[in-house]
């Protein structure tokens, strides 16, 4: 267990980096080596790093990535879970949403779909706090913007 010491030890950041990264693929070529290399950083600790902690999620799942470079040549890591439009388009069973949505209708997704969706999304840092009716009103809201019905039951 971390000390007192060490909690409040401040570390300045260099940088914040922001990357999409396939599960499971992170590698040292582009996209995360000229991204991660630039800051000096051992890139193939990186890549182990992000790997193992992608292994939960199936290759070439999209994954949001925060990475904190800090003075001393050292990152802390963060990964969060696939956007909520790719999961809605998994779900679906389609490659984009609506051209014109409101209008033309891309597919259609049931309540169970977006509640499960919902119970995948709390876990990351920013929803960890809010409802799962919260979360699904706004699963909801981004289905309607890419043209996807949501209804009780498929037909």
């Amino acid at each position: 267990m971390a000390t007192l010491k060490e909690i409040l030890k401040w570390r300045p950041v260099v940088a914040t980096v922001r990357l999409t990264v396939p599960a499971g693929g992170a590698k040292p070529g582009p996209p995360v080596g000229p991204a991660i290399g630039q800051y000096r950083l051992n890139i193939i600790a990186f890549c182990k790093d992000f790997n193992a902690k992608t292994q939960k999620f199936k290759p070439d799942t999209p994954i949001a990535t925060t990475v904190k470079v800090f003075t001393d040549n050292t990152f802390e890591l963060s990964v969060r879970s696939p956007s909520v439009t790719w999961y809605l388009k998994k779900a679906a069973g389609i490659e984009s949403g609506s051209r014109m949505p409101g209008h033309v209708v891309a597919s259609r997704l049931t309540l169970k779909h977006i509640y499960e969706i919902a119970k995948v999304k709390q876990s990351d840092p920013y929803c960890q706090y809010m409802s799962l009716e919260a979360i699904s009103r706004s699963i909801i809201g981004t289905a309607n913007s890419m043209g996807i019905k949501v209804v009780k039951e498929l037909d």
